[in-house]
Order: structure tokens, then C-alpha cells, then sequence
């Protein structure tokens, strides 16, 4: 298969799978006539994975982790489940930072009037908040 048949039956970018096999995610396939990549199944089914890794939130890092047991038939599903946990804990922690800063913008909003005049509650509690970054 060539890229963009790859690129269409992993649902990855032809950008992003030269940056895999840039980075070493994807092995480089081999060329046919010395030009093209010709690309196996076995690549798509490898793309299918990262994406999908990627759509949970994992890092290349934690990615290349994940695909290193995915090839090992040894390894122990305790090793992948405390990935997983690992990663669900971080993801817990930005949505609760991510409800914060909603409920923050909200609050500001209701006491904003909304009307003609320039005093606005919202620019002056993003600035409140940037004075106070800086204190500290």
C-alpha cells in the first residue's frame, strides 16, 4: 500500500505517519522502485493503535511504552493496566483544572452587565488574576 492508502485505512495523517516512522513509532517500510513507501497491513493495524492511543490522552513516550508490551507476549497485563490508571489520574486532574477555570469564567460573566459601558468584571478579574500570578 502506498501512503495514502495507509493514511486512509488508519484514519492518520500521511504528515503524521512520516513523523512516526521519523521518530521511530513505525518501522520505515521499505521502497518500491527505490522512491515509494510500501506499506503492509501490519503498518495500518500499528497506526490504527497510535491513534487511538493518542485519542486517550497518551504521550509518544507512554506510546512507545504501550506499543513496546503490545509486541511482547511476556509481558504482564499489570504493566499496561498501571499506564492506563496513570494516565486516567492525569486526565482526572486537567478536568477538574478545566472545571475550575469554566466556573471562574462563568462567575465573571454573571457579573458582567453585558451592556455599553466599559467597566467589565471579566477583564478586571483576568487582570486581578494575572497581578496576582505575578506575586507570587
Amino acid at each position: 500500500m502506498n501512503i495514502g492508502q495507509v493514511a486512509e485505512g488508519s484514519g492518520v495523517s500521511q504528515r503524521m505517519i512520516r513523523h512516526y516512522e521519523k521518530i521511530g513509532l513505525i518501522p520505515a517500510p521499505p521502497r518500491r522502485n527505490g522512491t515509494f513507501r510500501d506499506y503492509s497491513p501490519d503498518d495500518v493495524h500499528r497506526l490504527r493503535f497510535i491513534a487511538n492511543a493518542r485519542d486517550l490522552g497518551f504521550p509518544i513516550e507512554e506510546i512507545r511504552e504501550l506499543l513496546s508490551l503490545w509486541g511482547d507476549r511476556n509481558r504482564s497485563s499489570a504493566d499496561v493496566k498501571a499506564l492506563a490508571l496513570a494516565r486516567a489520574a492525569l486526565l482526572h486532574g486537567k478536568a477538574l483544572q478545566l472545571e475550575q477555570m469554566r466556573a471562574t469564567l462563568l462567575d465573571l460573566a454573571e457579573q458582567c452587565s453585558g451592556d455599553s459601558r466599559p467597566e467589565c468584571p471579566i477583564i478586571n478579574g483576568i487582570a486581578q488574576d494575572e497581578a496576582r500570578r505575578k506575586a507570587v
